[in-house]
């Protein structure tokens, strides 16, 4: 049997039924002006709830006004109808920051200030939209398109720099767009999306809402259903069941140093070790924290995973510092009798493979580390290459033969 048929037979088996369940859907209201129904999409319902609104019958919503002018009319009716056929001129929504933005369409020039939002944007097929991002060094490797991009600079951004490249849009993260909100002519909108995906929800509405505004609404759905949503709910659904006594001790540590610890409340390793059916140890922390080293001890976890920042990733093919910083939690003398230790059930991964769009394959790895007997059938690296494949355009990548992303001994 060759690689490639084997790696495709790995992913099919893991596409079962529940596979195709979506972990997010309806859970969560999509923030756009039109969305009269407060569900997660806009669609023909929203136009029968505004009906119903005209006529009495229901009660209004925030987003029903879905032009904007302070009334809830026939007007917005037809503002909904050119939402859903995607022509309409204009779209509001409400973003990250709780911001209430308007955007005119078609958005043709965009600086982006964030490499989350540039991966939505490559998955959209819309990279030639960027005009400018904040860094164009970040990912030489992973985002070969960015190398050729002017560069807004550094934090905090500043806004006759973003001035200058004119753009439709101005798009990033919320710590740097909450600085611009009222910076920026009043005709370039400032949206901020955070795609954190610690709340994998939000990061579903994010992404949807995205696609509403580049008018990628299928590309949008077709990364959350069939690789986002896909792999999420399968894991989650073999493991949502399982008593406390089935759950491993799980600590996570950060790649800023010895006990720097990361996986506190309202952390992403939390949300993935709940995912996983494990048990964080350290659930009651901040998200950052030093952990007490002879508090690891007592807790005595049965899986360790080491976050790794440098020498890793996509521009590293050496494993020779991810088995370097194995073998250093290995070591250390007052972990010599804590089971994950004793097991040889301490895992290192690429810090950057936790965030932004490539994060289920760090939750499946995770999960495969956590419960091997449930997840015989996922191959995390197969998964990883077909997101590469399906989800990165512009990027030739093999990671079965390039990156260094996990390390296991």
């Amino acid at each position: 049997m060759t690689r490639k048929f084997y790696r495709f037979m790995v992913i099919l088996a893991f596409c079962s039924p529940l596979a195709l369940t979506t972990v997010v859907a309806a859970d969560y209201t999509l923030g756009i002006f039109g969305n009269a129904n407060m569900d997660d999409v806009v669609d023909e319902s929203d136009i029968e709830y505004v009906r119903d609104i005209i006529a009495g019958v229901s009660g209004p919503t925030k987003l029903a006004d879905a032009n904007c002018d302070g009334n809830i009319d026939e007007e917005d009716i037809s503002q909904i109808e050119m939402i859903i056929a995607g022509d309409e001129e204009e779209l509001t929504i409400i973003d990250s920051y709780n911001w209430t933005v308007t955007i005119k369409k078609p958005v043709q020039h965009i600086v982006s200030m964030s490499i989350y939002c540039n991966e939505a944007l490559r998955i959209f097929g819309d990279m030639d939209k960027v005009v400018a991002v904040n860094d164009p060094q970040k990912a030489p490797v992973y985002f070969p398109q960015m190398l050729d991009l002017p560069s807004i600079g550094g934090y905090p951004p500043d806004k006759e720099t973003i001035f200058s490249f004119q753009p439709d849009m101005v798009l990033g993260a919320t710590s740097w767009t909450k600085l611009l909100y009222d910076e920026m002519p009043g005709d370039i909108p400032v949206v901020g999306l955070d795609f954190m995906s610690h709340t994998p929800n939000e990061f579903a509405e994010e992404t949807i809402k995205l696609g509403y505004i580049m008018n990628r609404r299928d590309e949008a759905r077709d990364y959350l259903n069939n690789f986002h949503d896909k792999y999420l709910a399968t894991i989650k659904s073999r493991t949502e069941d399982l008593s406390d006594g089935d759950k491993p001790r799980v600590y996570v540590e950060s790649s800023f140093g010895e006990y720097k610890a990361y996986g506190g409340n309202g952390s992403g390793a939390q949300t993935y070790i709940e995912i996983t059916g494990g048990e964080n140890i350290f659930e009651d922390f901040p998200l950052y924290f030093e952990a007490d080293p002879e508090a690891v001890m007592v807790k005595n976890p049965d899986i360790i995973i080491k976050h790794q920042r440098s020498d890793a990733g996509y521009s590293v093919d050496d494993l020779g510092a991810m088995e370097a910083t194995r073998e250093e939690i290995m070591n250390r003398p007052e972990l010599a009798d804590v089971s994950a230790v004793k097991n040889g059930r301490v895992y290192v991964i690429y810090e950057n493979l936790s965030y932004g769009f490539n994060y289920p394959i760090a939750v499946a790895y995770m999960a495969k580390w956590t419960h091997p007997e449930l997840f015989e059938d996922l191959d995390p690296q197969a998964m990883h290459q077909e997101y590469v494949d399906g989800y990165c355009p512009g990027l030739d990548f093999d990671v079965y033969q390039q990156g260094a992303f996990v390390y296991t001994a």
